[in-house]
Order: structure tokens, then C-alpha cells, then sequence
């Protein structure tokens, strides 16, 4: 690519200004930034947005993307006004429930490396004094929280953009996006093109619509948010001159009720608030005012007030702040937001067209984190920051559709302030991914959690029944009221069955993919970190790298046939890459053509595993499964019980056994056959909760939440899984200079000491006093008797070394043990 492609940006709003910032920075200067409306008052959400910058956030990316923005705002300044204000963030809480999920977000906060801290009614009213104090029961602070200025940052942004040779124009409304060979080459506004080598749609709610322009789907809805501006509040003065549209005339901390759904910030002496404690309101683009003419108070962004939606926050608000009662609403409207099926911002390229980037559903929060982030993306390949939870592709088909996209965008609005437990399925919609296992699954009483738009059962109440005569050692203890939310105590007997006798597990909604043509060997091998030119029927544990030696996912690749694979994947994010890589592969030479399918829909898989897992299996097909006839990862064709199957002697809860893969036609069939089977062996349908405990006990990560692409093999314990004689791969050089010296933080397996203390993870971990690092994965460990945890800690700590986990504002010992837990000689396994 050029030195400095042609960059076109659409929007030039928070995201476009800062995203155009951030290129120049980076020597890339033929940057032109579209707006339908006038710069810098576009008439978008930055043109109203209030611009509260709470950063504390279960997802770490999210919360370190809004920490950069935050400091980077800081810098902009002009006269005495600056784009950002540090004045603090307090989250009240008025009811116990709440208080403790203070504490709780007072450990992601700490885990991610922000100063917070707890404090009790009167320090709160001291730091904010129109609170009633008789109200609060607690609240978070975060100091380092503060108020954007959009508009103020936009300008000066701009300004800087420009100076290094960017330019913004305004009153240019696109009406398509030019192509060739499958690449972008420009945007259309009327009878005008704009050449392009990549173009941005930072067009915020008007994303989708930007999206039509190529086909593309953009899931987010826009919906209308209350916010008020009240009459001056008695006792709250401002000496200053007022600097409107920015957070400078504000002293007091950003205040949230999430109990009530409300927000506050100060404008001078009178108060801003926000309110989620309405109905959603979708907005169709027929809706919206016209963008020819934007003032204060008229643009597209900006509807009118619906006064019976604020009747009872209103009354809410005046209980927390008595001296609102002295006051009237001066100004009022409903601004619209993007809100996506799950709460995320929308990153990533176009799988159709080449060069057509989105980044879209960013609020001002998190505006110049993201503008960050892609930059990187477009100049270096890759982002710093972890950017998966953004990535567009991480959504199954089903999630793009029109209707799944505005009934769980509106369910994000309602719950926006919810108290949410980390394994809280969505209500609606369900059912929409199946496996053929589903009607026995009901059948056995399966309680189901949700995932990618699949029904996963977590435990059977068919089960219950073995609790009666579970050993008395592997009775888990009882857990705290958050822990035992979505468990159960079936799951011990689930596991208990898996570790002594035999049990079937769904593992239908893991990703499969199969790559085929005289360049799938080839492209997997470049891809991944294992030699997988093997024999046929081999199967390999292998990484994919970044370009920077971070893990970018992890897989199992089985060779069917000379020149076809079978991969076990992490999800759509892999698919994506796959593709992408496949085609550029075919592109540069079409006699090394590969093709890519995604076969998890048309197919079915039950996991077979436990020590009698073999006495199951092998009366019903003709393929010899002795350790001699199919060893350790290998993988074999046959049939079971007359149904076509492949068997891949492969076994995530770390007991003999293998995975069995069908036509989804075949799927009920083939559970009914090893049912009817395992009987006379009491065999059980077993759930992902024992599933979890087993996984961790064996030392299996999970891409996603124990390491990212901001973690290498080595880091994370898996420099297994590289073959360094191997001839070259991507991310081998780098890899290479990374661990050529000792690394800094290691995933590393956490025992509780009291062995029944419970922690879910995210939580943060204490080395001698110091917050030091934060779990990834953690369950209670039925074979151990113990709760288990992974977690990042210092490359120093070594096993034996006792450390704290926080949970809900206790600290927990812990002891860093030596890993797997289970079954470290691998016998079993090899069985």
C-alpha cells in the first residue's frame, strides 16, 4: 500500500474528528472527512451528547479505550476551556443489591488499573451535596472520571487534522460508495466522487443506511434518550463565564442512580439529567428533522420531549436531589443513541468489499480510545488494544437479521443499568439455535443458557436423582448468593459421572469450519503456529498469531483428506479471517485456491467421555478404538450403530473419549443410539457448568477470556502448541523478539486456599498488598474439592506464592499451584 492511501472518513463527529487525528498523527495525510451536515455541528449525537465519561466497565478493552479518551481529551484545550474535566464520577447506591454491585465494579476497576474506591452516604453527599444522604447507602468513585466537550474536542480535533493536511467538508450527504474488483475506489456524493483506498463509516445511528450503500449489515438501532436541563438549582453557584457546550462549567463529579436509571452532571448553576427509565424508542431515518439547517436546539439528533416518559424519574430524581424540588425543566428533548444486540461498539472491515471499514455505535466514552484503535488497525495491521468484543464479525447470521437486531437493541436500552450476573442468558429471543439433541435434552430437564443465539444446557434436573448417592467428598459446598446464581449442585454429580463412569456432552454450538482445494495445506500452514503436514487423520492443537506474536485464536485441525480440514474454532472471528485469507491466497495465485465453509449449522457433535467412554462406543461402530487402532488425537470416518460419523479422539475435560461429529439429519439418531447404549453403563447427559470445572482442573485455556491478541503462547502456557522449527508462520518473527526475554505477566493457575470461597472472574488479584493482575476463568473444581482460577499475574510469581482475590470487596487467599491439577502424567486421557 501507498505511503499514505487516500482515507475517507464518513462523519465528522467525536469518532471521525478523532479518527482523522489520529491518522495525520501517524504520517497519513490525504485524509478527506465527509458530514451530511454542517462542521462542526454536525447535527449527530456528539452535537448533544452530554458527554459523561464513566469508565469502569466489566470488559477491559471497553474501559481502556475510555480511559485513553479521557486523557487524550485532556490535552485539547483552547484558552481557558478544556475538551475534558476530570470532576470525578460517583454511582450511588439505595439499596443493598446495588451497593455490593459497587464493590464489584469496584474490582473490574481495579483489575483494569483504575484508581476507585467505595466510599459510604457521607462522603458521597460531601463530594456531591445536593445528595440526600439519608438515600445513599454507599458509592463508587472514580476520580479520574470526568466531562467531554464533543463539540470543543471536534474543533480542535479538526483543526489539528487539518493542519497536517486532512480536510473536513460539511453539506455533503453520500449517496453511494464506488468499487472494483472487489475493492472500494471512492464515495459518491451526488454527481461528485471522492477517490478512495479505504473508507471509514463512522456515520454513527446513520450507519446502517451507510451500510445499505454496499450491502453490509450494521446491527444497531437508534433510539431516542431522555435528557433535561433544569432552572438553576438553589445552592449551586458559578462564579466563571459560562463556556457553553463544553464540561468546563461543571465542579461537582458526574453522579449515576442506576437504580433509577438516571444520570446527572453539573451545567454551571443549573443540572443536567439523563434518563434510560423510559420505554425504548426506536427512530426510523423518516423521523429525524432535516439536516439542511442545524442549530442548538434543531438537527437530526434531537426529537422532541415526550414529557409522560419523565413523570416518575423525575419524581426519582428530586428524592436523591431534595433541592430539585425548588426547580422546573428549562430544556428538554430526546436525543438519539445507537444501541447494538449486545451493548458493543461495531468495528471491522466489510467481508465483501475490500477497503470499507465501520465504526459505528461509539459513544463519546469511548470515542478516542476507538478512533485509536482503528488507526492502528489501518496503518500497522493490528490494534494494541484487544479490539474482538468490537469486531462486527463476532455476530452470527441470525444476529444480523432486522428483527433480532431491534428486539435485543431495545432489551440493551431497558437493562442498561441492570445488575447483571456474568452468565445471565438473555429472556428473548431464545430457541433460535437448536441442536438435534434438543428435544431429549428437554426431556432430561435441561436448564439452558444462551450463547450466539444457541440453547446450551448447563446442567439436567434428570441428575438430581444422583446428588442422593454422590460420594460425600464431592458434595460442593454451599456458595454465596451471587455464585449460585445459574448453578447448581447437579453440576458436582455431572462431573463426578464424567471423572468415574461415562457422560454425554452437546458440543454442537462450537464453531466448525472446513477448509479444502490444493491451497488449504498451504494457508494453514502459514496461519498457524503446528505443523500440520501429517498424515491423514492426524489431529493438532495449534495457535493463530497476530502479526505481533499475539494470540489471535486458538484451534484443532484435523486432516480428512489430502486436501481437507476439519477445524474446531472460536467463532465468526475466525471464519472471517479464514476467508479473508483464503481469497487473497487464491487472488495471488489460483492454482493454490482454497475454499473456507462454515459446517456448524449443518452438522451435530456429542463429546463421549469418562473412564467406561470406550465399553460405550465401541460395541456400536466397526472402527477399532484400542489406544493401538485410533491413539490420541487422531481422527477417523466410520459409522455408529449404521450413521455416517467422524470420531476425533480428542477430550476437553481431560478423560478418555471423543468428540463425534455428524450430519445434523443423523443428529437425534445418533444420541438415541448412544444412549440406548450407555443405559446398562448408567450413562448421563452432563452440562457446561460441570463441563467448565473440568476444563480449568485439566488446564484448558479459553480463547477470549483467558488470553487474547494481547498475550503470546508463552505467557499464556501455551508454548506447546508452536512448533519453532517450523519454516515460517505469521507472527513467528515477532514471537521470536517477545520471548526473547522473560515476559512480564504469565496466566497461572490459583488455587482457594479455604476451598470454598467462590469467584467468577474479572476480579482483581493482590501480590503483596498491590493490585498486581485479575482472573480470567474460575470454577469450583469437583475433583480437587477446591475452587479453581486462572489468572494474570507478574512473570514473577512463582508456585507456592500466596496471593488475594477480591471479591465484592473481601479479599481471598489463594495459592499459585502447579498445573494441570488433574491428571498431569496424561493417563487418563491416554487411557
Amino acid at each position: 500500500m501507498m505511503q499514505s492511501p487516500r482515507v475517507v472518513i464518513i462523519g465528522a463527529g467525536i469518532v471521525g474528528a478523532n479518527l482523522a487525528d489520529e491518522l495525520t498523527e501517524r504520517g497519513w495525510t490525504d485524509i478527506t472527512v465527509l458530514d451530511q451536515g454542517p462542521i462542526p455541528m454536525t447535527g449527530g449525537s456528539t452535537s448533544h451528547a452530554p458527554g459523561l465519561v464513566f469508565q469502569t466497565n466489566p470488559s477491559k478493552t471497553m474501559t481502556e479505550l475510555a480511559a485513553y479518551t479521557g486523557q487524550k481529551l485532556a490535552s485539547l484545550t483552547r484558552g481557558g476551556a478544556r475538551a475534558f474535566n476530570a470532576v470525578g464520577g460517583l454511582e450511588v447506591a439505595t439499596s443493598p443489591e446495588r451497593l455490593a454491585e459497587l464493590h464489584r465494579r469496584r474490582g473490574f476497576a481495579t483489575s483494569w488499573g483504575l484508581e476507585a474506591r467505595v466510599v459510604d452516604a457521607a462522603e458521597a453527599k460531601a463530594m456531591h451535596p445536593l445528595i440526600n444522604e439519608d438515600l445513599v447507602l454507599g458509592a463508587l468513585y472514580v476520580p479520574s472520571d470526568g466531562l467531554a466537550s464533543s463539540l470543543l474536542a471536534v474543533e480542535l480535533l479538526r483543526e489539528r487534522a487539518e493542519s497536517r493536511g486532512a480536510r473536513f467538508i460539511g453539506g455533503t450527504p453520500v449517496t453511494g460508495i464506488e468499487r472494483a474488483a472487489g475493492r472500494v475506489t471512492g464515495v459518491r456524493s451526488g454527481d461528485t466522487v471522492f477517490p478512495a483506498d479505504i473508507v471509514v463509516s463512522a456515520a454513527g445511528f446513520w450507519g446502517p443506511a451507510v451500510g445499505d450503500l454496499i450491502g453490509m449489515p450494521v446491527p444497531l438501532v437508534p433510539l431516542a434518550h431522555q435528557y433535561v436541563t433544569t432552572t438553576p438549582v438553589r445552592g449551586l453557584t458559578w462564579e466563571a463565564a459560562p463556556v457553553p457546550g463544553t464540561g468546563n462549567n461543571a465542579a461537582l463529579p458526574l453522579l449515576r442512580h442506576q437504580d433509577e436509571d438516571l444520570y446527572f452532571r453539573q451545567h454551571g448553576t443549573q443540572l443536567g439529567i439523563g434518563s434510560y427509565a423510559h420505554r425504548p424508542i426506536p427512530v426510523s431515518y423518516d423521523e429525524l428533522p432535516s439536516a439542511d439547517r442545524i442549530t442548538e436546539h434543531a438537527m437530526p439528533s434531537r426529537l422532541a420531549f415526550t414529557a409522560e416518559d419523565f413523570e416518575q424519574p423525575w419524581k426519582a430524581c428530586r428524592q436523591l436531589l431534595p433541592a430539585l424540588n425548588n426547580t422546573e425543566i428549562d430544556d428538554a428533548f430526546n436525543g438519539i443513541f445507537s444501541f447494538t444486540p449486545d451493548g458493543g461498539s461495531l468495528v471491522g472491515e466489510s467481508r465483501d468489499l475490500k477497503g470499507f471499514f465501520i465504526a459505528e455505535a461509539v459513544w463519546v466514552t469511548h470515542s478516542a480510545g476507538v478512533a485509536k484503535s482503528v488507526a492502528e488497525l489501518l496503518v500497522n495491521g493490528r490494534s494494541e488494544t484487544d479490539l474482538h468484543e468490537l469486531d462486527v464479525a463476532r455476530f452470527e447470521e441470525i444476529q444480523l437479521q432486522d428483527d433480532y437486531v431491534l428486539e435485543t437493541s431495545q432489551q440493551n436500552f431497558v437493562e442498561i443499568y441492570d445488575i447483571r450476573h456474568p452468565l445471565e442468558p438473555r429472556q428473548a429471543p431464545r430457541n433460535l439455535r437448536v441442536s438435534p439433541f434438543h428435544r431429549r435434552q428437554t426431556e432430561l430437564g435441561a436448564f439452558f443458557l444462551e450463547s450466539g443465539g444457541w440453547e446450551r444446557p448447563h446442567w439436567y434436573e434428570a441428575n438430581a436423582r444422583l446428588l442422593d448417592t454422590l460420594p460425600q467428598e464431592w458434595q460442593a459446598p454451599a456458595r454465596d448468593a451471587w455464585s449460585a446464581k445459574f448453578d447448581s449442585p447437579i453440576a458436582a454429580a455431572e462431573a463426578h459421572a464424567t471423572r468415574t463412569n461415562v457422560a454425554m456432552y452437546d458440543m454442537t454450538a462450537l464453531k466448525r469450519l472446513e477448509v479444502s482445494g490444493p491451497g488449504a495445506l498451504p494457508l494453514l500452514q502459514r496461519l498457524t503456529t503446528g505443523q500440520l503436514d501429517k498424515s491423514i487423520g492426524s489431529v493438532t492443537y495449534t495457535l493463530m498469531l497476530d502479526e505481533a506474536g499475539g494470540i489471535k485464536s486458538d484451534l484443532t485441525v484435523a486432516r480428512i483428506e489430502d486436501s481437507l480440514f476439519q477445524i474446531g474454532a472460536n467463532g465468526g472471528l475466525d471464519l472471517d479471517y479464514f476467508t479473508r485469507q483464503a481469497a487473497a491466497q487464491t487472488e495471488a495465485d489460483p492454482e493454490q485456491w482454497a475454499q473456507v465453509r462454515d459446517t456448524t449449522g449443518g452438522t451435530c457433535c456429542i463429546g463421549v467421555w469418562g473412564p467406561r467412554a470406550r465399553d460405550l462406543v465401541q460395541p456400536l461402530t466397526p472402527q477399532d478404538l484400542t489406544n493401538d487402532g485410533l491413539k490420541y488425537f487422531r481422527a477417523a470416518s466410520t459409522t455408529i450403530a449404521g450413521i455416517p460419523v467422524r470420531v476425533m479422539r480428542l477430550s476437553y475435560v481431560g478423560e478418555l473419549g471423543w468428540e463425534i461429529y455428524t450430519s445434523a439429519e443423523y443428529g437425534q439418531r445418533l444420541w438415541d443410539a448412544l444412549w440406548a447404549a450407555g443405559e446398562p453403563l448408567q450413562v448421563i447427559a452432563a452440562g457446561r457448568s460441570a463441563f467448565n470445572s473440568l476444563r480449568l482442573e485439566k488446564g484448558y485455556r479459553s480463547w477470549g477470556t483467558d488470553m487474547d491478541t494481547e498475550h503470546d503462547p508463552v505467557q499464556a502456557g501455551l508454548g506447546f502448541a508452536v512448533r519453532a522449527n517450523k519454516e515460517d508462520f505469521v507472527g513467528k518473527q515477532a514471537l521470536e523478539q517477545r520471548t526473547a526475554q522473560p515476559p512480564a505477566t504469565r496466566l497461572r493457575c490459583l488455587a482457594v486456599d479455604d476451598g470454598t470461597s467462590m469467584v467468577l472472574g474479572k476480579e482483581p488479584v493482590y501480590v503483596d498488598g498491590q493490585p498486581a493482575g485479575y482472573v480470567t476463568s474460575a470454577a469450583y473444581g469437583h475433583t480437587v474439592r477446591k475452587p479453581v482460577a486462572y489468572a494474570w499475574l507478574p512473570g514473577t510469581a512463582a508456585e507456592g506464592d500466596t496471593v488475594q482475590i477480591e471479591y465484592f470487596g473481601r479479599r481471598i487467599d489463594a495459592t499459585v499451584v502447579p498445573e494441570p491439577l488433574v491428571d498431569p502424567e496424561m493417563k487418563k486421557i491416554r487411557a
